[in-house]
């Protein structure tokens, strides 16, 4: 009831908004645009909070929703002029440590994995699969380029030529934005763009991280003893509060162990 009282004094509050899987389109990803909107906009908004928290788990993903994502808290964060703080758990690369540069600080823990600054794209080729079994492909197109890296046909040296400029080109991107936002923070170590990743000292050593901490206690140092915390995350369905599965959640989960077992997690 003491929101109901205009004279007495409110304790600071901090939105927490926790960010934890692969990065993902549509509505079944853990983590999209689509999905984190509404809970973005909600932390932002209600209540007018002393600052934002993000508590990042997170080993990538897709690159567009990435940067989608780091871009509605960026844009809120000014609109709003609410500073962001950024909390690192088991793992910020790739896409999770784009979403982590969207803060304007970043804390982490010693054995937390971050960095991982490289686009990735993987695959399988089938063609000799099919020849063993005595099939044969057969695709017609109109363009040149329609079978571009056709899983089930030879793989060609211009289709990796093509593939490998427009990962270049994320790579890119994703440089510019940790550039932008970490600023001269960042050392001058050559392997910082390489797509490696390292614990939470040497990453504070390179300029990807800006100390040590966890999420009460730091907020706390910066906001009071009082500081009141509100979490906001996605709502999950009806069936999902059951432990209702389905197939399409199964192969998800495999995909995500898959992104989480590069950084042996």
């Amino acid at each position: 009831m003491r929101h109901l009282v205009p004279f007495l004094k409110k304790s600071p509050r901090v939105a927490v908004i926790r960010l934890a899987g692969v990065i993902g389109s549509g509505p079944r990803a853990a983590l999209s645009d689509e999905t984190l909107a509404p809970v973005i906009e909600r932390a932002f908004r209600r209540g007018k909070p002393q600052a934002v928290a993000l508590v990042i788990n997170s080993p990538g993903g897709s690159p567009v929703q990435s940067a989608l994502i780091a871009a509605r808290i960026r844009r809120l964060a000014e609109e709003r002029k609410i500073p962001v703080h950024a909390f690192v758990e088991d793992v910020a690369a790739s896409g999770g440590y784009w979403l982590a540069v969207a803060a304007d600080d970043i804390r982490v823990d010693a054995s937390s994995i971050v960095g991982s600054i490289g686009v990735i794209s993987a695959g399988f080729g089938a063609d000799m699969f099919l020849k063993r079994q005595g099939l044969e492909r057969r695709v017609y197109t109109a363009g040149q380029s329609k079978s571009t890296l056709d899983p089930f046909l030879p793989e060609k040296p211009e289709d990796v030529a093509r593939l490998k400029a427009l990962l270049e080109d994320i790579h890119t991107a994703f440089i510019a934005h940790v550039k932008n936002r970490r600023g001269d923070r960042l050392s001058d170590d050559p392997a910082l763009f390489t797509g490696e990743f390292w614990l939470g000292g040497r990453a504070i050593a390179l300029g990807l991280a800006d100390g040590f901490g966890h999420l009460e206690p730091r907020m706390k140092e910066l906001y009071g003893d009082k500081v009141r915390f509100v979490r906001y995350g996605r709502r999950l369905g009806l069936l999902s509060r059951f432990g209702v599965r389905i197939v399409e959640d199964a192969l998800g989960t495999l995909e995500a162990r898959a992104h989480y077992a590069r950084f042996g997690l």
